[in-house]
């Protein structure tokens, strides 16, 4: 019996084949990279809010500390968000016929309050509580970045499980002594021995569990 195919057409099929390969390979790649992208992960845009507020000015320039206006940070799971007559304790007397502070103003009047654009929103499917972090000793900048250099205020981390867990798993290397907490300036020693010295007794004078089991169970976070 005659060939009727063409003997080239069995390198074109493997050619076929192999580019189908290629091509799902480069596609996944680019789609796991693309995903976990800053882009992706909203750690590149800062997001605009119906008022304009600067922590660079306030907490930067200022020194106001989180605490003035994150009132339950210490005490909450929820950090809270300040109300408008935080915001007027200042402003009845600073900057308080400014246009940029009307709508603070208004707020304050009507009692109506200001629809600010949650920055870092964690899945609902998910427990986070601020007031153990802070009293364990985990600085506000290890999550929420150096806002006191913020104009805009930006999501800094992906806030991924992943990332999560890459603190969860090594807890002893983010503890900093809790008068530091709030400190934006603050660094530990350069010096590793006098660092890991320090974390090591913090640790165990805010009865860190460093019980990798345990930090890392789905139901620390998953509830």
């Amino acid at each position: 019996m005659s060939q009727i195919f063409h003997p080239s057409l069995n390198f074109i099929a493997k050619a076929m084949v192999l580019g189908i390969v290629i091509l799902l390979v480069v596609g996944s790649v680019v789609s796991y990279v693309f995903v976990r992208s800053p882009y992706m992960r909203g750690t590149t845009i800062a997001r605009e809010q119906p008022v304009f507020f600067s922590h660079e000015h306030h907490v930067g320039e200022l020194g106001l500390d989180c605490r003035y206006c994150h009132v339950n940070v210490e005490r909450s799971s929820f950090a809270g968000v300040p109300s408008t007559d935080i915001c007027m304790g200042c402003h009845s007397q600073v900057w308080a016929k400014s246009p940029a502070i009307a709508p603070i103003k208004e707020s304050m009047e009507t009692g109506e309050p200001i629809a600010w654009n949650r920055v870092n929103n964690i899945p609902d499917y998910a427990f986070f509580n601020h007031s153990i972090h802070i009293n364990k000793g985990i600085p506000c900048k290890e999550c929420h970045g150096r806002v006191d250099k913020m104009g805009w205020t930006r999501k800094t981390q992906s806030l991924s499980m992943e990332w999560c867990l890459s603190c969860h798993r090594n807890r002893e290397e983010h503890v900093v002594p809790r008068e530091e907490v709030f400190n934006m300036e603050y660094e530990l020693p350069k010096d590793p021995a006098e660092r890991e010295a320090l974390q090591a007794a913090l640790v165990k004078k805010y009865h860190v569990d460093i019980n990798q089991f345990q930090v890392t169970d789905c139901s620390v976070c998953h509830r």
